[in-house]
């Protein structure tokens, strides 16, 4: 299990390591005073939890999540208690008040465990390019080769897909239609956008500091800046 500690005091960091070097199961793959750098690494080393503490210098922890395109499973670790209410809210696995105590801090791997193997038991295979699936909107309705569909973008509570001269809206979320696309072939660039890597006909800077796409379909849109250094790694040699 992949861990991300973010916290900005350094002996908290260290007292946190030293309980985690008990969990053999446990690899911490890296550690973010503060969001900025969180960001960063959840994008290069995709962490499976992280270790967060709410105040943060500059963005707090809850502003770091909103700011994820995707976020891993969450246990907040703080020294104050009034925040967990929210942090439930958040989604999180649990909440953790400093010191920790090495007990409570196994029932929180506990859960982040049994997560784990709950996602791994109920995930579908990936689907590949010569997949084909059924789509519906409306009254109208294809069957659709994968490697057709050049682009899926967010709209609404709905996903269009893009593919020849069709848009149609399928509802489904876009974190879910990544959980069953092959990241070799479909990359996330951007809270609102999957695409076909093979459909990619130029790239080309951002002002943002991210990248812009164009497709071979003439569709033009943008890979965030946390994930542009992640895709220049899945095209590069």
């Amino acid at each position: 299990m992949k861990v991300l500690l973010v916290e900005d005091s350094r002996l908290a960091r260290a007292e946190m390591k030293r309980l985690l070097s008990a969990e053999p199961d446990v690899e911490i793959t890296g550690e973010a005073e503060n969001a900025d750098q969180a960001e960063a690494l959840i994008a290069s080393s995709q962490p499976d939890l992280l270790f967060l503490d709410i105040n943060l210098p500059g963005r707090d922890g809850f502003e770091l999540l909103a700011a994820l395109d995707t976020a891993p499973r969450v246990i907040f670790c703080t020294a104050y208690s009034e925040h967990a209410v929210r942090a439930f809210e958040q989604n999180a696995l649990d909440y953790l008040v400093k010191p920790v105590e090495p007990s409570r801090l196994t029932r929180a791997l506990d859960k982040a465990r049994q997560s784990l193997e709950s996602d791994q038991a109920k995930r579908p295979s990936k689907l590949t390019l010569q997949d084909r699936v059924f789509v519906r909107d409306g009254d109208r309705c294809w069957f659709v080769t994968l490697k057709d569909v050049r682009l899926f973008e967010v709209d609404g509570n709905y996903t269009r897909l893009y593919f020849g001269t069709e848009r149609p809206l399928v509802p489904k979320g876009l974190n879910y239609l990544e959980s069953r696309l092959d990241p070799q072939l479909f990359f996330r660039i951007s809270r609102r956008h999957i695409v076909n890597l093979q459909w990619i006909t130029n790239v080309t800077p951002a002002i943002s500091g991210g990248l812009q796409l164009t497709l071979k379909g003439g569709e033009e849109v943008e890979v965030s800046r946390r994930q542009a250094s992640l895709f220049r790694e899945a095209l590069s040699l």
